[in-house]
């Protein structure tokens, strides 16, 4: 019978649910369990695709094409899963699938509510996730805080879950924050208790509580949110600070929180390994070198909207003993020399994007890249813009352009397909998902990979032109991957150069720990030789 564990936030949001679901998800797999995870949103999107980078953060796309919460991307990296579009639950989901099958007539005329209906949908989607991944164990995070309206329906979901999957089958953890004050010298365990106050006024009980704080927690305050929170002092887990996000299973491992899940669960393993995600965690840490790569972004404020590169950065440092520095450069600060902004590093990434603020910024950087002989990675609208800007500066034509930003260019080198022109709507209508890409032998790109096919995740709908494949081929750039079905451009690549490669698709999605992609592993090697 699968278990299932249920894991939710209080006192405020951003406290890293995600992380301690995917620490939890890495334990119980050491220990031989199939562990699938599931992301419930309480947004009323129906996913985050249209969302702005600002307010959501990074959307991350699984090999289906789902474009789902970055939690999903903590969980594929912690766990070493590929999910679904099942994996991650909407607000928006759900209403519309049952107002759907209001229309239809599925309910027989019933008056629809919140009860019965909404939440048994949402059981529906838990239980699909144990069905479709065959699991062992289903970890579910529902995001939000308690306390939040729009997350109520999913807290009295998962309470009811428990009534009927039985105690011995279900198991909730309950995330919190324990402030410390330093004049005082002391951790407040108040917002902790008000938080599970709330929790318990829904009817959930947490089995044990993670105190998120930046001091060791305290005989005395463990105590406390034992006695007043109704819970045992044992299974009061402390949560500290780390530098490195991968250290958190380990210090969950020094817990014991593994054992005691099993125990509650009536859960029995001899299996544990761990030991070379501790090998792993300490190469990062002991690392004695740094390499130094500029992010010229447009969302450089928000961070989290690069957090599948900032991770394929930390894998690349461990396979190449390095500690990788981001310097965060927003695009449009680039206004005319870049040297200034980018001569005191030894890489630059341009990253994914939409719109047309920051574009020329970007195509600066890009031609700083490429005169100067530094290592460069560009990334989906990186890979967009380093044709733009070969196209200007080599290939002579002037004013070349994306129709993204200027439809009527005189030369189009990036427009839409066909399809795409026909297209309205912009929830998930770009070209998502996995696709195949044939990679050119003697290349940059086909010495990382090893191999002449391979398979990588999408999110963009602007293609390269093909119209003007021959001019920029015979102007010197190189066709280093396409998708054979279509005949699309997926990496281009300039030869005479130590290290240039850009990309249509987004390989930060499937780099992982112990496995990092090979292009960013690449690129961060090239960086290293790169003296300034």
């Amino acid at each position: 019978m699968t278990k299932y564990i249920f894991v939710t936030g209080g006192v405020l949001s951003s406290l890293g649910k995600g992380i301690a679901a995917a620490s939890i998800g890495a334990l119980l797999k050491s220990r031989g369990f199939k562990v699938s995870m599931l992301k419930f949103d309480p947004y009323i999107n129906v996913d985050p695709g249209t969302m702005n980078p600002y307010q959501h953060g990074e959307v991350f796309v699984t090999k289906d094409g789902a474009e789902t919460d970055l939690d999903l991307g903590h969980y594929e990296r912690f766990v070493g899963v590929d999910l679904s579009y099942y994996n991650n639950v909407t607000a928006g989901q759900i209403y519309s699938s049952v107002i759907e099958k209001e229309r239809r007539g599925e309910y027989l005329g019933r008056t629809i509510q919140v009860i019965p209906h909404i939440t048994d949908e949402i059981q529906e989607r838990i239980r699909k996730v144990a069905r479709e991944d065959r699991a062992d164990i289903v970890i579910t995070e529902v995001g939000g805080t308690v306390g939040d309206i729009e997350s109520l329906p999913f807290l009295e979901a998962i309470r009811q879950f428990g009534l009927k999957e039985g105690k011995q089958n279900t198991l909730y953890i309950h995330l919190t924050l324990l402030p410390y004050i330093p004049s005082i010298g002391e951790l407040k365990t108040k917002p902790t208790q008000h938080s599970v106050g709330r929790l318990r006024e829904i009817g959930i009980q947490p089995d044990f509580i993670l105190c998120r704080t930046q001091v060791p927690l305290t005989r005395q305050a463990r105590s406390k949110i034992s006695l007043f929170c109704n819970v045992e002092e044992e299974n009061v887990i402390q949560a500290i600070d780390v530098d490195n996000v991968y250290e958190v299973p380990l210090r969950f491992e020094r817990e014991n929180l593994t054992e005691k899940i099993m125990k509650k669960l009536n859960l029995s393993s001899k299996k544990e390994n761990m030991k070379e995600w501790e090998e792993w965690v300490s190469k990062i840490n002991n690392a004695r070198s740094e390499v130094r790569i500029a992010v010229v972004g447009k969302y450089v404020q928000m961070k989290d909207a690069y957090k599948s590169i900032i991770e394929a950065f930390t894998h690349a440092g461990a396979a190449n003993n390095v500690r990788v520095y981001s310097g965060w450069i927003e695009a449009e600060e680039i206004v005319d020399g870049a040297e200034g902004k980018l001569s005191s590093f030894q890489g630059i990434l341009v990253p994914g994007g939409f719109g047309s603020r920051g574009i020329e910024g970007k195509i600066r950087a890009i031609r700083f890249a490429r005169e100067n002989n530094y290592p460069f990675l560009g990334i989906c609208l990186g890979m967009q813009c380093s044709v733009i800007e070969f196209a200007r500066n080599v290939a002579h034509l002037e004013d070349a352009n994306s129709t993204e930003f200027d439809p009527l260019t005189p030369y189009p080198v990036i427009d839409l397909l066909p399809e795409q022109k026909k297209i309205k709507d912009k929830g998930g209508t770009m070209r998502l998902g996995e696709y195949e890409c044939r990679v050119k032998k003697d290349s940059f790109s086909g010495r990382a990979y090893g191999r002449e096919v391979v398979y990588e995740r999408h999110r963009h709908r602007y293609e390269f032109n093909n119209t003007y494949r021959k001019i920029l081929e015979e102007a010197g750039l190189r066709i280093a991957g396409i998708y054979p079905e279509k005949d699309l451009v997926e990496i281009i690549e300039i030869p005479d150069h130590p290290w240039f490669v850009a990309t249509q698709f987004h390989p930060e999605f499937s780099s992982k720990p112990r496995l990092p992609h090979p292009l960013f592993r690449d690129f961060i090697r090239a960086a290293m030789e790169k003296t300034l």
